[in-house]
């Protein structure tokens, strides 16, 4: 038998929402969050110089290292926004993120890093 051709639109449409849509992963715990560094060595030591002392505590107000429920709306804003708000400031994060020593890329590859985003085409 075969389905007319909107029914097997919606059905592919259907299946490959069912795929893109995976469960948000839940937040690490103040341990593991505190654990967690990126697998580049360059980047851990940068990430452990700045952005490890906000966004690997709880109750800094910064969203925790890996917790999608928190960085998701944020990440929906593009990495441009985000790249700006780690170069300029916003709120109570400091310009530059109080890492002197990061390039544009670094800021990047530090925010999908801390965003559970590893994959750019995540």
């Amino acid at each position: 038998m075969r389905l007319p051709k909107t029914w097997a639109v919606a059905l592919a449409l259907t299946v490959g929402l069912a795929a893109c849509s995976q469960p948000v992963p839940p937040a690490p715990t103040a341990a593991q969050a505190l654990a967690l560094a990126p697998a580049d060595a360059r980047l851990a030591a940068l990430y452990g110089e700045s952005c490890k002392a906000c966004h690997a505590v709880p109750g800094t107000g910064a969203p925790l290292v890996h917790d999608r429920k928190a960085w998701d709306p944020r990440w929906k804003q593009g990495q441009a926004v985000l790249l700006d708000h780690a170069v300029q400031g916003f709120q109570a994060m400091p310009a530059g993120g109080q890492c002197v020593a990061c390039t544009p890329d670094d800021f990047n590859a530090l925010i999908r890093f801390m965003a559970g985003r590893e994959d750019p085409a995540g």
